[in-house]
C-alpha cells in the first residue's frame, strides 16, 4: 500500500485552483486510466511492481476510485497480489549505497564558514595628484562612486566618494557597520584594522581597498598607503595586513596590477598555515586556516585598470556595489536602441531597488536570479553553499562578480578571485539578461515622458552627493516623487520569470532523474560528488525511479545516467517572493522534489529553506497543500530540520490543518486525509528522539488529534496518526501517563484487526514504543524502561496493564498472513521479555518440565509427575484465602505462558527474519533459565537429554511443526550465509579464560539446545542433521552445499541477524579478568543439593521483576527518562542485590537471576518499520511507475504479454468446441524431472509447468523447450510434504504458491530464470491453517486460490475452512466443516459468487457459502461417493454443475439446483482411480486408473465428454509407469495416489506425471 498512494500530482494541481494541468500529464488522470487497464499493470515477478491497483480499488472499504470507470475497457482489472512494495521488503528501508548516504551540507555549515562581522573601506585616491606609475589618457576615466572628483575640493569629494561607498555596500547589506577610511597613513590603517578585527572576534572581516591614487603593488606583495604629511607612498606588506586582521577575511582589490595582491597573499597566507600546523598540531577552536579567507580581484597582476572615459575609474567597485547602474550603461553603450535612449536617461529609470513592481527593483531583482543561476550552474556545489549561501555580503559581492567579469573582460581587463571560479562570461543566461534590459529601456521614453517629474526627482536626489547618475545606495525611488500625470504610462512588467517558470516546467515534464545514454542533458560524471548524486540519481541502491528499493533484486535502471539538475531551480526560488507567481512557483517546485531524495537535496542546497520556513506564516490557504507536500519531502530527506520547524513553531501549522474537523467547510483541504497524514508524518519526524518536539506537540494536542484519526477511513491516516503517536510518547513517561489516561493502548489493539497490515505494524510499533522500544534513527538508542513510571496507577494495574498489552497483542497478530506485522509483534514481546524476565524463566521451566513429562514414560520418573503443577500450587498458597489475588496471579502467569507459547511458534516462523528475530528472543530466555536457580533443583530435568521424537509427531502422533532448514539455536554448525544463526557459543579466546564451572555450564547448554529440539511436538529449534539433501539429480556435493542448497529461497531484503545471549562485540584481551568477573556464577559451585523448592524460585524470580518494576517507578520523575540511575540508553539497571534472595531457612542463595549478569543485553529488538514507512515520502507520488511509462521495457513487456494472453484466449475459444469431439493423444513434450511428480499446475500463458515432488523440491520446466527453468527447497519440515500448488497473478507473469502438510503457505517470485529479473525470492509465507488435527491419514494442506476476488480458501487435516483475503493479508472467515474427515480438495464458484465446493476424505461433498453463519455455511451435502474424494470440479460451461471422483473410481455429475442425487455417473475404473482433473475451457474430463497389486506396470487414462455422458471414452491410453516393483504405500502420507494428472487452463493439454520421474505433456489432435 505504501507505494502508490493517491496521485498527488492531481491533487495538488485541483485543489491550487488552477484549472489546467500546468505542463504535462505528468500525474493527470491518464496515469490512473491506464493503471486500471489490463495492459499496463506491473509484472509482479520484477521488483517495480507497484500495488496500487491492489490495494486502491473498489473493494478498499473507501470505495475510493482512480480515474473515470468510462475508461475502464473491462470490469475486473488485473490486479497482482502479493507485489506491493511490503511484500519486496518486508518492512526494511532501502539498504543505502556509500554515496547516497552522503547529504550535501546545504545550510552552508561546511567548513569554513564564513560571517561577515564588519567592514573596512579603505580608499587611497590622493585626489589632483596621479601616481608615478600611472600615465592617464586624455579623456579618461574619471568617476569614482558615481562622483566626478574634479567638480568640488579634494577633500570635499573624498568625503561624497566615501559616503557614496559606505551607501553602495549598505545596499548590498545593512547589517554590517562599514567604516570608510580615507586616504590613510600606515599608522591609522594599522590602528583600524587591529580595532576590526577585536570588534569581529571569531567572525569574518571585509577589507576593501581602492588603489587609484597610488602606485601599483609590488610583485613581492605590497600595497601602498600614506605617510602622516602625505609627502611619501608608504609600502604595507601583505604579511602585515594579515597579521592585523587575522583570519578569517574578505579582501577586494581594486587597482591595476590586482594579481599580485591575490597571488603573494596566497603564499604567505599558505606559509602562516604550515607554520601552525608544524609547531601546534593546527588552529584552535573558531580560529581558521589563512587560506580559507575570500579574495576579490580587479585584474591580473600585468594588467592596468580600463580607462575608457564611457565608463567609471572604479568600474570594478561599480559592478561589485551598484550592479543596476553598470549594466544598463553598459547596456547602452554595446546596444542600438530606438528613440536615442541616452546614458543620461538611463540613469532616470524610475522605481526603487527593494520594491520588485518598479521598473528599477523588477531588473534588480531578475539580475539577483540570473547570477545566482549562472554560479548555480558553473560552479561545484561546495563552492556555490560557501560562496552564495552563508554570508549575505559575501553572496552579493560575488554574485555581482559576475558581472564585473563579462564587462571587464571586453576591456583585456581579467577579474579573478579566489578560490579560483571557472568562467561565465559567455554563460547563455546572459542574453536573458540583455532581453530584460532590452524589454524595459524600450518603456523607458514612454515612462519618462508621461512622468515628467521622474528626471528631475532623480537629478535632485542625485544632487545631494553631487553624484552624475543613479546612486544605488539611495533609500528613495527614483522618479516616484511629485505629482503624477493624468494618465501615467502603465509598466508593462518583464516575462522573464514565467517564461523561467515555462522552462523549469517543461523540463519536469520531459523525463525523470535520469536519461538512457550519455550527452548534453546527462550529468557530467565528474561534479557527481557536488550533491547531485550519481549513484542516487540512478537509484543505484536505494530508491530507484519508480520507487521500489531493488538493491538485491534486479535493477533494470542499471545503466541510466543522471540528467542535469534544471537550470531555473534559483530562479524557481527567486519566483517564491513575488505574490502572483508563487503558487505556480510551489507546484512546479512540489512537482521537481516528487522526483525523488536527490531532488530535495539539491532545492535545500538552492536555499529554499528560509524561504519555505517564511511560508507557513502565510496565511493563505491556496498554498497549504503544496507546502505539506514539500515540507513531507523534506523531513523524510533531511530529519535534522525538526530542530528548526521547533524553534520556529512551524510545526503548529501542520498540527492546525491536521486538527481541521469536516464541521468547518470554509478550512476545507482538497483531499483532506492523504494531506492530514502528511503533516501527521512531519509531526511524527519532529518528535522522533526530540523532547522538545515530543512537548511541543503534545501541548499543541497533536497526540489527541492523532488519537481522535485512528478511526479515520483513509488508511494512510489511521497509519501515520499511529507513527505520530508512537514518536510523541516514545521515551517520554509524562505523555505515556497521559496516553495511558485517555486509553490510548487499548484503541491500538482494536487497529490489528484493521484492513491494512501497513496499519496493523503502526498499531504494533506505538505499541512497541510504550512499552520501551526505541523509535530513534540512532543504532546506539536500544531503548528498555518498559510504559515508564504510570505514577497515576497502582502497582499491581501497571503490571497487569503492561501483560495485557502484549497478550492481547500476541493473540491477535501472531498468525497474521503479513511478516511485516509478525516482526513488529516480535519487537513488542522483547519489550515485555526485557521487564518480566523472570516471569519468562519461570514460563520456559514449566514449559520444559511439561514438557519432559509428557514425552517420557511417567512411571520412569515418578518425581517429575506433579512436580510444575505442585510448584504452581504451592506459589499460589502464599496468597491464602484471599481468592481475587490467586486468581489474579493466575491469570497473570497464563498470560505470560500464553506470550511464551507464541514467541515458541514464531521460532519456527515459515519467513526467515521473523523466526531469526523470535530466536534471539527465545534463546536470551533460555540462557537466562540456565543460569537460573532452577537448574539446581534436584528434580529437574533440564540436563536430560530428550528421546528423539518420530518425525511425522510425537507419541500422539500430532503433525510436527519441526522445521528441518532451522538451524539449532543453540549449537555450532557449519558456517554458511544461509544458516540462520550462529552457535551460542563463547568465543574461543574468552572461554580459555572461564573457569571450569562455566564451560560446564556450556555444554549444559549445548544439551539443552538438544532438548529444545523436539519442544512440544517440535514447536522449536531442529539441529543441522535435520536438513534434508536434494535428490539424486544434484551433482555430488560437500556436506555444506548440500546444506545451502537444500535451504528455501530468500527474500529480497534478509537484513534480520540472529544475536547470541553470549557473544559481545570485540574485547581487548586486558578484559577478560572483567569479562570473567561479569558473568554469572556457576551452578556447579553451589552444593549440589540445595534445600529451596521450585516455589522459592518463582516467589524470588517475580520479585525481582516487582523490584525492577518499583525501581522504575521510583527513579524516573515525572517527565523524560534517561536521568541518573538509568543504565545506558535510559534502560533501568536490576536493583542491586538482587540476584541473591533469601531461601526458607534463611540462608543466603542466589535465587534470582539478577539482569542474566554476563549475558549480552540484546533486548529489546529495534524496529525499522518507521524508517521504512518513510520511504514513502521520497518516492515519486506525482508520477506514474516505469513500468505504466508508455516506451519503458516493462511497459512494453507488458502490453505484449497483454496481446499474447488475448490471442491465446482466442485460440482456446475456436478450439474448445473441437475438442469436444477429438483425441487427445498428440505427444508435445516428455520431462524427466527427480523423483516422483505428486503435484502439478500448468501456467494458463507461459509454456511453465511447476511440479513438487515426493522430496518437496519445487521444480520448474519450460515444457516448450524440454528445458528446466529453477529447482528450489520449499523448506518444509522432515514428514510433511507439500500437498497444493498454485500459480497466482498469471495474466502479469506469476507467483508460485505452495501449501505443505505443516500448515504454512509459501509464495515465491522470480522463478524464471530465463527472465532477467534476479534471484528467486520467498515474497511472504504464513500459517495458512492454525490447528492441524491428529488424523491416521491425513490431506495435509488444501487450498483454492481466486485471483478475481482475491481469496484464498484453506481446509485440509482441520476442521475449518479459512478464508484469506490477499488485499489485506488477513484471515475473514473460518467456516465450520460439521465433519470429522479431512478435506481433500476445494473449488470456488469461476464467477463472484460466494460459494464454493469441499470434498472429504469420508466420501461426502459439501457446497459452503461464505455469507452466512460460520458454523452454518453447509448449503448442501452429497454423499453418494463412499469413498476418498479425490478432486471436485466446476463444470466449465454450466455454472450451477459441479463434478467430483473418489478413489473407489466413481465420478459424478451434480447440479446444485437439484436433488441431492447425482445428475450422471460414470464408473471409469471399479478397481480404483487414482487422479481426476476438468478442462477448465472445454466440457471434458480426464482419469486414470489406480496401480493395484495385479496392475502396477501400466496405468490407463480415459478421456470423457461431460456434455455427451452415453458417448463412449474420446481417448484411452496405456501408460507405463517405469516402476521394477509394486509399491506398498504412496510416497506421500497425504496424497493418496503414485501419479498426477492436470490439464491446462487455456490450451488444449494435459501433463501426467509417473512414479518414475518422467512427465508427459500431451495435447488434442483436432479432426
Amino acid at each position: 500500500m505504501q507505494s502508490g498512494h493517491h496521485l498527488q500530482g492531481v491533487d495538488l494541481i485541483s485543489l491550487s485552483g488552477l484549472g489546467e494541468r500546468t505542463g504535462s500529464d505528468m500525474g493527470s488522470d491518464n496515469v490512473t486510466e491506464r493503471g486500471w487497464t489490463s495492459t499496463t499493470t506491473s509484472d509482479p515477478s520484477s521488483n517495480h511492481t507497484t500495488d496500487r491497483c491492489a490495494e486502491h480499488t473498489g473493494n478498499h472499504p473507501n470505495g475510493r476510485h482512480h480515474g473515470s470507470d468510462e475508461t475502464l475497457p473491462d470490469p475486473l482489472p488485473i490486479i497482482p497480489y502479493w507485489s506491493a512494495k511490503r511484500h519486496l521488503t518486508c518492512g526494511n528501508p532501502a539498504p543505502h549505497s556509500p554515496d547516497s548516504a552522503k547529504v550535501f551540507p546545504w545550510r552552508g555549515s561546511a567548513p569554513g564558514k564564513l560571517k561577515t562581522a564588519n567592514a573596512a573601506l579603505v580608499l587611497c585616491l590622493n585626489i589632483d595628484v596621479d601616481p608615478p606609475d600611472i600615465i592617464k589618457t586624455n579623456p579618461c576615466a574619471v568617476l569614482e562612486c558615481w562622483v566626478d572628483p574634479h567638480t568640488m575640493p579634494s577633500h570635499k569629494a573624498l568625503e561624497a566618494i566615501g559616503t557614496n561607498l559606505q551607501h553602495q555596500f549598505e545596499g548590498l547589506s545593512l547589517k554590517i557597520p562599514y567604516k570608510p577610511i580615507l586616504d590613510p597613513s600606515y599608522e591609522d590603517l594599522r590602528r583600524f584594522c587591529l580595532n576590526l578585527r577585536k570588534q569581529a572576534k571569531d567572525e569574518t572581516v571585509c577589507f576593501y581597498y581602492n588603489g587609484h591614487g597610488v602606485p601599483k603593488p609590488t610583485p613581492s606583495g605590497e600595497l601602498w598607503c600614506f605617510n602622516r604629511n602625505y609627502t611619501q607612498y608608504i609600502p604595507v606588506s601583505l604579511m602585515e595586513v594579515q597579521s592585523w586582521l587575522g583570519s578569517p577575511g574578505v579582501y577586494i582589490w581594486d587597482c591595476s596590477a590586482a594579481g599580485n595582491l591575490l597571488t603573494n597573499f596566497n603564499n604567505f597566507a599558505e606559509r602562516r598555515d604550515q607554520e601552525v600546523f608544524t609547531t601546534r598540531g593546527g588552529y584552535v577552536d573558531g580560529m581558521q586556516p589563512y587560506m580559507n579567507s575570500l579574495q576579490l580581484a580587479a585584474c591580473l597582476a600585468h594588467e592596468q585598470l580600463p580607462s575608457c572615459p564611457e565608463l567609471p575609474a572604479d568600474i570594478f567597485t561599480s559592478c561589485l556595489t551598484s550592479p543596476i547602474d553598470i549594466a544598463l550603461r553598459y547596456f547602452i553603450m554595446t546596444h542600438q536602441l530606438p528613440n536615442n535612449i541616452t546614458p543620461d536617461m538611463v540613469m532616470q529609470l524610475p522605481g526603487d531597488l527593494k520594491d520588485r513592481r518598479t521598473p528599477l527593483g523588477e531588473l534588480n531583482w531578475i539580475f539577483t536570479a540570473i547570477t545566482d543561476t549562472i554560479a548555480w550552474t558553473t560552479f561545484p556545489r561546495d563552492v556555490f553553499t560557501r560562496l552564495y549561501r552563508s554570508d549575505l555580503l559575501i553572496a552579493s559581492l560575488f554574485r555581482n562578480f559576475l558581472l564585473a567579469e563579462r564587462i571587464m573582460k571586453n576591456y583585456h581587463c581579467t577579474p579573478h578571485t579566489y578560490p579560483a571560479l571557472p568562467a561565465t562570461n559567455t554563460h547563455t543566461l546572459w542574453a536573458a539578461w540583455d532581453l530584460a534590459v532590452d524589454t524595459c529601456l524600450r518603456q523607458l521614453p514612454e515612462l519618462l515622458e508621461k512622468n515628467p517629474t521622474a528626471a528631475s526627482a532623480a537629478a535632485n536626489s542625485a544632487g545631494q552627493i553631487g553624484t552624475s547618475g543613479g546612486p544605488v545606495g539611495q533609500p528613495g525611488q527614483r522618479g516616484a516623487n511629485g505629482p503624477q500625470a493624468e494618465k501615467p504610462y502603465q509598466y508593462i512588467p518583464s516575462r522573464f520569470f514565467t517564461d523561467q517558470l515555462t522552462a523549469f516546467e517543461v523540463w519536469i515534464s520531459r523525463g525523470g532523474s535520469a536519461l538512457t545514454k550519455r550527452g548534453p542533458l546527462s550529468l557530467p560524471p565528474q561534479s557527481c560528488s557536488g550533491g547531485f548524486d550519481s549513484a542516487d540519481a540512478t537509484n543505484g541502491s536505494a530508491i530507484n525511479l519508480n520507487g521500489i528499493s531493488t538493491s538485491r533484486g534486479h535493477q533494470t535502471d542499471r545503466d541510466l545516467v543522471p540528467r542535469k539538475p534544471p537550470d531555473q531551480l534559483p530562479i524557481v526560488l527567486q519566483v517564491l517572493l513575488s505574490q502572483p507567481h508563487r503558487l505556480r512557483a510551489l507546484i512546479l517546485l512540489s512537482q521537481f522534489v516528487d522526483l525523488g531524495p536527490w531532488a530535495v537535496n539539491l532545492v535545500l542546497t538552492i536555499g529554499i529553506f528560509p524561504y519555505i520556513s517564511k511560508l507557513l506564516q502565510a496565511a493563505g490557504q491556496d498554498l497549504r497543500p503544496v507546502l505539506i507536500f514539500i515540507w513531507a519531502r523534506i523531513l523524510a530527506v533531511d530529519p535534522s530540520v525538526q530542530v528548526d520547524l521547533h524553534n520556529t513553531q512551524g510545526f503548529k501549522y501542520f498540527a492546525n490543518v491536521l486538527a481541521l474537523t469536516e464541521d468547518h467547510p470554509q478550512h476545507a483541504l482538497p483531499n483532506s486525509a492523504e494531506h492530514k497524514a502528511m503533516c501527521a508524518f512531519i509531526l511524527a519526524a519532529v518528535s522522533r528522539d526530540y523532547y522538545n518536539g515530543q512537548m511541543a506537540c503534545w501541548r499543541e494536542r497533536v497526540f489527541d488529534n492523532c488519537f481522535d484519526k485512528l478511526d479515520e477511513g483513509d488508511f494512510l491516516l489511521r497509519q501515520w496518526c499511529a507513527l505520530s503517536i508512537a514518536q510523541i510518547w516514545e521515551g517520554n513517561d509524562e505523555i505515556k501517563v497521559y496516553g495511558v489516561d485517555r486509553g490510548t493502548q487499548d484503541k491500538l489493539i482494536l487497529l490489528l484487526s484493521d484492513d491494512s497490515p501497513e496499519v496493523r505494524a503502526a498499531a504494533l510499533y506505538a505499541l512497541g514504543t510504550f512499552m520501551g522500544a526505541s523509535g530513534s534513527a540512532n543504532s546506539v538508542k536500544q531503548g528498555g524502561g518498559g510504559t515508564g513510571t504510570q505514577y497515576q496507577l497502582e502497582e499491581r494495574i501497571h503490571f497487569r496493564m503492561e501483560v495485557a498489552v502484549a497478550t492481547g497483542a500476541t493473540l491477535a497478530v501472531k498468525d497474521d498472513a503479513s511478516p511485516m506485522v509478525r516482526k513488529e509483534l516480535l519487537i513488542l514481546i522483547s519489550c515485555l521479555v526485557k521487564e518480566w524476565r523472570g516471569y519468562f524463566v519461570i514460563c520456559a521451566w514449566i514449559y520444559w518440565e511439561e514438557d519432559r513429562k509428557w514425552r517420557f514414560d511417567p512411571s520412569a520418573q515418578p518425581h517429575e509427575e506433579e512436580m510444575t503443577s505442585g510448584a504452581v500450587a504451592e506459589w499460589l498458597d502464599v496468597f491464602g484465602d484471599d481468592d481475587g489475588a490467586r486468581e489474579e496471579n493466575r491469570v497473570l502467569l497464563s498470560s505470560f505462558f500464553t506470550i511464551f507459547v507464541g514467541l515458541l511458534e514464531l521460532t519456527t516462523d515459515p519467513y526467515h527474519e521473523v523466526a531469526t528475530l523470535a530466536q534471539t528472543i527465545a534463546d536470551y530466555i533460555v540462557a537466562l533459565l540456565l543460569a537460573s536457580p532452577f537448574y539446581r533443583l534436584d528434580c529437574t530435568s533440564l540436563d536430560v537429554p530428550p528421546p528423539q521424537v518420530d518425525s511425522r509427531g510425537g507419541p500422539g502422533g500430532t503433525h510436527s511443526r519441526v522445521s528441518s532448514l532451522q538451524s539449532s539455536p543453540l549449537m555450532q554448525h557449519p558456517p554458511s550465509p544461509v544458516l540462520s544463526r550462529p552457535g551460542v557459543i563463547r568465543s574461543e579466546s574468552m572461554t580459555s579464560t572461564l573457569s571450569s564451572g562455566v564451560t560446564t555450564t556450556l555444554r549444559r547448554t549445548s544439551s539443552f539446545a538438544n532438548a529444545l529440539r523436539n519442544l512440544a511436538g517440535g514447536i522449536a529449534f531442529p539441529s543441522t542433521e535435520d536438513t534434508r539433501a536434494p535428490p539424486s539429480p544434484i551433482p555430488p556435493q560437500s556436506r555444506l552445499d548440500f546444506l545451502a542448497a537444500s535451504r528455501p529461497p530468500s527474500p529480497n531484503y534478509n537484513v534480520a541477524q540472529y544475536t547470541s545471549p553470549y557473544s559481545r562485540p570485540a574485547t581487548p584481551s586486558t578484559l577478560n579478568s572483567t569479562i570473567v568477573a561479569s558473568l554469572p556464577p556457576s551452578p556447579t559451585q553451589y552444593r549440589s543439593h540445595p534445600d529451596y523448592l521450585p516455589s522459592h524460585v518463582m516467589e524470588a524470580l517475580m520479585e525481582e521483576d516487582m523490584v525492577r518494576l518499583r525501581s522504575r517507578r521510583r527513579v524516573a520523575t515525572h517527565g523524560r527518562r534517561g536521568g541518573p540511575g538509568l543504565g545506558p540508553g535510559g534502560d533501568l539497571s536490576s536493583p542491586s542485590g538482587s540476584v541473591f534472595s533469601v531461601d526458607s531457612n534463611g540462608n543466603n542463595v542466589p535465587l534470582g537471576c539478577g539482569t542474566g549478569n554476563g549475558l549480552r543485553d540484546v533486548l529489546p529488538l529495534k524496529s525499522s518499520f518507521f524508517d521504512w514507512c518513510c520511504e514513502y515520502f521520497k518516492e515519486p507520488q506525482m508520477r506514474q511507475a516505469e513500468a505504466d511509462e508508455p516506451g519503458s521495457v516493462q511497459y512494453n513487456y507488458q502490453v505484449w504479454r497483454q496481446q499474447r494472453n488475448e490471442h491465446v484466449i482466442a485460440e482456446t475459444q475456436l478450439q474448445a468446441p473441437l475438442a469436444q469431439t477429438s483425441r487427445w493423444d498428440r505427444p508435445v513434450a516428455n520431462l524427466q524431472v527427480s523423483s516422483n511428480p505428486l503435484c502439478m499446475t500448468l501456467h494458463a500463458y507461459d509454456p511453465h509447468l511447476v511440479i513438487a515432488n515426493d522430496t518437496d523440491m519445487i521444480s520448474v520446466w519450460d515444457w516448450s523447450q524440454r528445458k528446466r527453468l529453477n529447482y528450489f527447497c520449499n523448506g518444509n519440515p522432515r514428514g510433511t510434504g507439500i500437498t497444493s500448488l498454485h500459480i497466482i497473478n498469471q495474466d502479469v507473469g506469476g507467483i508460485i504458491m505452495a501449501g505443505s502438510a505443516d500448515g504454512i503457505v509459501r509464495l515465491y517470485r522470480n522463478y524464471d530464470s530465463t527472465l532477467d529479473q534476479g534471484p528467486l525470492q520467498m515474497v511472504s509465507s504464513f500459517r495458512g491453517l492454525i490447528d492441524m488435527i491428529n488424523v491416521r491419514r491425513g490431506s495435509g494442506l488444501i487450498m483454492d486460490w481466486k485471483q478475481s476476488g482475491g481469496s484464498l480458501l484453506v481446509g485440509g487435516d482441520s476442521r475449518i475452512i479459512r478464508v484469506w483475503d490477499a488485499h489485506t493479508e488477513s484471515q475473514v472467515l473460518d467456516l465450520d466443516t460439521n465433519s470429522e474427515s479431512p478435506v481433500t480438495s476445494i473449488v470456488s464458484d469461476h464467477g463472484s459468487s460466494s460459494t464454493f465446493i469441499a470434498g472429504f476424505a469420508d466420501g461426502v461433498v459439501k457446497v459452503f457459502d461464505r455469507r452466512l453463519e460460520e458454523d452454518d455455511a453447509v448449503v448442501r451435502s452429497y454423499h453418494e461417493h463412499h469413498a476418498w474424494v479425490q478432486n471436485v470440479k466446476y463444470h466449465p460451461r454450466m455454472g450451477s454443475q459441479f463434478l467430483s471422483a473418489s478413489l473407489s473410481g466413481e465420478v459424478r455429475l451434480w447440479d446444485t439446483r437439484g436433488s441431492d442425487r447425482a445428475t450422471y455417473a460414470w464408473d471409469p475404473y471399479p478397481a480404483g482411480l487414482s487422479c481426476f482433473d476438468v478442462h477448465p475451457q472445454t466440457g471434458l474430463f480426464a482419469t486414470t486408473s489406480a496401480l493395484t497389486p495385479s496392475n502396477w506396470r501400466h496405468q490407463r487414462l480415459t478421456i470423457h465428454s461431460i456434455s455427451d455422458p452415453n458417448l463412449s471414452a474420446l481417448t484411452t491410453l496405456g501408460l507405463p509407469t517405469g516402476l521394477s516393483v509394486y509399491p506398498t504405500r504412496p510416497p506421500s502420507p497425504y496424497i493418496p495416489r503414485f501419479t498426477s494428472l492436470s490439464f491446462h487452463p487455456m490450451e488444449m493439454l494435459y501433463a501426467i506425471g509417473q512414479p518414475d520421474g518422467s512427465v508427459r505433456i500431451t495435447g488434442c489432435k483436432f479432426n
